[in-house]
């Protein structure tokens, strides 16, 4: 969904069968007030929380390798802590991802054995984990079929 908490959001949100949200964030203070916003939107509308993503968590120079943490550090997972969820994963501040989206190929495409790539997989498993974990009923799972 796009950012915030109104009545676009709120709308889609009711109108639609969710198996849970994924609450996107960075680090810096003002995200993270807008991820609680998030959070408490999507449980007033009884849609479960998987978890957080902390996108922008760290940089590595591309000329010196040196990495730090420029925009903050362990907002998602203090917020996954205070509203009991899950922090799935944090997400590098990465030229390589902006490079790959807008040239239509996401990072897990157009180099799934890199870093980045497993980044990106990890966070869909552990979502994807979430949300068997939450289903009380085999019903509500779809049918795979693989031939």
């Amino acid at each position: 969904m796009p950012p915030g908490t109104g009545d676009i959001q709120l709308t889609l949100a009711q109108k639609t069968t969710l198996a849970g949200a994924v609450i996107v964030t960075t680090p810096q203070d003002l995200a993270l007030k807008d991820a609680i916003k998030g959070v408490e939107m999507f449980r007033k509308v009884s849609v479960p929380v998987l978890g957080i993503v902390e996108n922008m968590a760290l940089h590595t120079c591309s000329k010196c390798g040196h990495s730090e943490p420029i925009f903050g550090t362990g907002g998602g997972e203090r917020i996954a802590a205070e509203y009991d969820t899950h922090l799935l994963g944090e997400l590098p501040l990465a030229q390589k991802i902006r490079a790959d989206v807008d040239s239509g190929q996401p990072s897990v495409i157009s180099d799934p054995d890199s870093e980045i790539a497993g980044f990106y997989c990890e966070i869909a498993r552990k979502a994807a984990a979430q949300i068997w974990l939450n289903s009380s009923d085999d019903s509500d799972m779809p049918e795979i079929e693989i031939s």
